[in-house]
């Protein structure tokens, strides 16, 4: 992966971070309101979520060619359309029937955040990302086990939102240094280049300039003999008269 490569990347997932990030906060906000009882309007919150995740899986797949195959996040947009027709399926069911449908999802999707964030390492700012995967896995789980509870509620599940949209504003965060590092890096190892140029163009005019320092002492040295030879030649005829 090139300097330039990551740093487009790290550009491109922070603003997709940042969007998340809000997307969440405001879902948790009027999902929260509305999750006392399971209402036609729950239901379709509730099948919002994962349909957002797979916008942004397909947008992530989209940015980031250049830090590795896509395959996880497309595996990503599987799950969570699965899920989407899950939860809407769900809905005539009951609460307990969408807790099911919720938790399992929260662990697939955790699983697959997590191998994607451990990927692209490299980029910077996936700990959070690598943190949150692991978290969704074990709030899935816990919300699977609440669906046989004595009175399930889908309070709880809403609130799964809120730590995956702290995480993804920390993320944003980071990967704000990481391009910026990536960009220093990059212009660090352009001006190396430049460097190592001038100096090969600075080496090569000495050479021109000790081969023409070479070619005029050689032409002094075959006059200096030819001056001596005149010379020998005027002397010779000098004891001949």
């Amino acid at each position: 992966m090139t300097t330039s490569g990551i740093s487009t990347a790290a550009a491109a997932l922070r603003r997709l971070y940042f969007a998340r990030a809000v997307f969440a906060f405001a879902w948790a906000g009027v999902t929260f309101a509305a999750a006392g009882e399971l209402t036609g309007l729950t239901t379709v919150l509730f099948v919002i979520y994962p349909l957002a995740d797979v916008a942004a899986a397909i947008v992530d797949a989209r940015s980031s060619r250049a830090t590795g195959s896509p395959v996880l996040l497309y595996v990503n947009v599987a799950v969570s359309s699965l899920a989407a027709i899950g939860l809407a399926v769900a809905g005539a069911s009951g609460i307990p029937a969408m807790l099911r449908v919720w938790g399992a999802w929260a662990i697939v999707a955790g699983l697959v955040q997590l191998a994607v964030a451990v990927t692209r390492r490299r980029m910077g700012g996936q700990w959070p990302m690598i943190f949150s995967g692991g978290l969704s896995v074990l709030a899935g789980s816990s919300f699977y086990a609440a669906a046989s509870a004595a009175e399930p509620a889908l309070t709880n599940a809403v609130g799964y939102a809120i730590p995956g949209a702290v995480f993804f504003l920390v993320s944003a965060i980071r990967l704000g240094s990481a391009a910026r590092s990536a960009r220093s890096a990059g212009s660090a190892a352009g001006s190396a280049g430049s460097a190592a140029r001038s100096a090969g163009s600075a080496a090569g005019s000495a050479g021109s300039a000790a081969g023409s320092a070479g070619s005029a002492a050689g032409s002094a040295g075959s006059a200096a003999k030819t001056s001596h030879s005149a010379a020998e030649t005027s002397h010779s005829a000098a004891k001949g008269h």
